[in-house]
């Protein structure tokens, strides 16, 4: 019964492509032209190939066409309205420092952090205790043992030692 009623679903055509559109909540797709020039804001470009504003208002294209006349008769605000469908930031805007470093300073903190915590655990319970050859006896027994052979006699460690005096050269 459950599978008849699924096919019977299916045969009504209950998905249909508009719904799936409107299902997330656009209403209609959006298709780019990647053909067209994108805007950009860049320093060492100024002059963006396209304005910051694609389509405009009606309010937009009303100043759009007093743009046309005298300049002298354009308000301040209306001229930074013409500026921001032109360009979306400027050079000041451009230029203001960010806070990213705080993000990164901050990130490369926890690593360090992170990692601080890793050799502690690995000195807890990866490494062993340190060998016994690590210990000041045993590398005094080493060298007299070394010296006993009479290791590196032209310029090792027994070309260093006054056989004679038992001492170390000068």
């Amino acid at each position: 019964m459950l599978a008849s009623r699924a096919l019977s679903l299916l045969s009504k055509r209950v998905l249909s492509t508009s719904v799936c559109l409107r299902a997330h909540g656009h209403g209609v797709a959006k298709i780019e032209d990647y053909s067209l020039p994108a805007y950009s804001d860049r320093k060492d470009e100024p002059l963006a190939a396209v304005d910051f504003v694609g389509h405009l208002s009606a309010e937009q294209k009303s100043l759009k066409e007093k743009e046309t006349s005298s300049w002298v008769s354009l308000s301040v605000d209306e001229k930074l309205m013409l500026y921001r469908i032109r360009f979306h930031h400027s050079f000041a805007e451009m230029n203001k420092p960010s806070s990213e470093w705080k993000t990164v300073v901050g990130g490369v903190l926890v690593m360090l952090g992170f990692t601080g915590l890793i050799v502690f655990w690995q000195r807890m319970f990866v490494y062993g205790d340190i060998p016994h050859t690590f210990s000041d006896e045993w590398k005094a027994q080493q060298t007299k043992r070394m010296l006993d052979m009479r290791m590196n006699p032209v310029e090792g460690i027994a070309a260093q030692w006054d056989y004679e005096s038992n001492t170390w050269k000068k």
